[in-house]
């Protein structure tokens, strides 16, 4: 099933977020980009676990997506280096 070999998932650490309702201004922002196929955001880790369609959009796009939205991310320090 080529569809399921480019599915990814990334961490994206989000510091910006500062009030329990942050995490649904970012879960829509990230929700909006074509590819995007799941969101969960945490408020108490600053994150968003992101699974995603890499055909269709990258680890860039999303980082951009919630910059747009007033809370700039980073993948996480194990998803730049997974080895």
């Amino acid at each position: 099933m080529p569809a399921l070999a480019a599915q990814q998932t990334v961490t994206l650490s989000v510091p910006g977020m500062t009030c329990p309702a942050c995490p649904f201004t970012v879960k829509a922002a990230l929700n909006k980009v074509n590819g995007v196929m799941q969101v969960d955001v945490s408020y108490p880790a600053r994150e968003a676990v992101v699974t995603f369609d890499g055909t269709l959009t990258s680890v860039e796009a999303l980082t951009q997506a919630t910059t747009n939205a007033g809370y700039p991310s980073s993948p996480t320090a194990s998803e730049e280096d997974p080895e």
